[in-house]
Parts: C-alpha cells; structure tokens; sequence
C-alpha cells in the first residue's frame, strides 16, 4: 500500500532530511523529502524531490526552474496572441507559477510521469507552492510520459518548457536518453507550432545538445545561464522551430 496523507511533516532535531514521502512506481523510486524547519519556521523548510536515488530539484532556489518559462516567452513574437506553453515535469512546481503569473501564456499543460509528485502538489505538501497555478482555468495537469506524449499527443503548442531531468547529459532514467537523441527532438519539432520555442533545463551546459539541436533543424540555438553558489552554472538551452 501506498503512502497516503497525513504526511509526516516533523523536523529532524538536527535538521537533517526527513523522509516524507516514498513511492515505487513503474520507473523506480521517487522520494519527498524535507529538511530546515526545526526551529518551526516554514520560511526555513525545504523539500526535495530525490527520484532513484538521484537529487532532481528543490524548494531553496527556483531562478532557473522559472527562467526556463521566461525566456521562452521572451523568444516568442510579441504579436502572437495567448500562446500556448507544454511544460515537462511538475517537479516542485516553480515552472507553473512562473508561467501562470503571466497573462500573455494562453494554455498551459503540465505533462508528469509520476503520480505521487502530482500527488503532493494536489493534496500534499507542495500545495503550499501551486494550490494558486492548480486552480488556474488555464492549467491543465496531464499524468503521462513526456516522452510518449511529444509522440502521440493530440495537440501542438507555441512553447516546449522541459525540466524532466538533470539535463540532456544526465537523465533520470535510461528511458529519458530518447528526448534527446534525433528521434525526440524531431518530436519536438513536430509538437511545436512554426516559430515555436523548445527550452530544456539542465544543471550544466552542453555543447554536444546544442549541436544536436542545430542538427535537428532548430535555429537560433543559444544557452542563458544562471549562476549557482557553487560549481557551474544552471543552464536553459533554447532553440526556435523553423515557419
């Protein structure tokens, strides 16, 4: 049986990271964790989000995780009216509230493989962060695998926003390595409307998906960084679909 709510939310006396949540679904294991709080602050928690063993993202920071929406939309035309935004991965749902602050998005479909992390924005601890973006009339959650989805899905959208893995150059899971070989780009490509803009995460820059971008027929392909307290930056990798 699966975890269910009422969530463990007490602090470690030490603030070390404290198990909340552990789900095994059919691509592993994926973990809620929370650490800070112990002095009963909510301004000092931070949860984590840990999928196979494999740090993903957290509650302390969030400048890339909304850069990545950002930039997209600055990439777009001005002209074109309320464009509509793909967004791969909830994660810990920085990406939605960035992209659900700004009226010119029209659409905006968030596409999550794991149940448990909808799970935890809907009814769980992160609501704290999207209880907001959730109740948005134009958010639509959509519980699949991005990979499958750019394949088969029924709709084409303006903006791809991709956040599902450590980057292009460290994923997940073996099965995230097809986003980024020909085969996933030219989904992309095919999912994006004519002038529209693919954005990917991911925690470093790399040189090798830039020219697979340009490989794969997108032009304008640059990288905005986002510098980090330590090692190097925080990447987003953006390319423009041909008209």
């Amino acid at each position: 049986m699966q975890p269910q709510p009422p969530y463990d939310l007490h602090a470690a006396a030490d603030d070390r990271p404290v198990t909340i949540d552990r789900r095994e679904g059919p691509y592993g294991e994926v973990v809620l964790r929370r650490r800070g709080g112990g002095g009963g602050s909510s301004a000092d928690t931070v949860f984590e989000i840990i999928a196979n063993g494999c740090f993903l993202m957290d509650t302390s920071d969030g400048r890339s995780e909304r850069l990545l929406i950002r930039a997209a939309l600055d990439a777009l035309p001005a002209d074109r009216p309320s464009p509509a935004l793909l967004i791969g991965g909830l994660g810990v749902g920085f990406s939605l509230v960035e992209a659900v602050a700004e009226p010119r998005w029209g659409r905006i479909a968030v596409v999550e493989r794991e149940a448990a992390v909808i799970d935890w924005h809907r009814a769980g601890p992160l609501a704290a962060v999207t209880a907001g973006a959730l109740a948005d009339p134009r958010t639509e959650i959509v519980h699949a695998d991005l990979v499958e989805w750019l394949r088969t899905g029924p709709r084409t959208y303006d903006a791809l926003c991709l956040d599902i893995d450590n980057g292009p150059d460290w994923t997940v899971t073996e099965d995230n390595d097809g986003l980024y070989s020909p085969t996933g780009l030219a989904a992309c490509a095919a999912r994006l409307a004519p002038g529209g803009v693919l954005a990917v995460w991911s925690a470093q820059p790399s040189p090798a998906f830039e020219e697979s971008l340009r490989n794969a027929g997108f032009t304008r392909v640059r990288t905005e960084e986002v510098a980090v307290a330590r090692g190097v930056p925080d990447v987003v990798h953006l390319a423009v679909r041909g008209a």
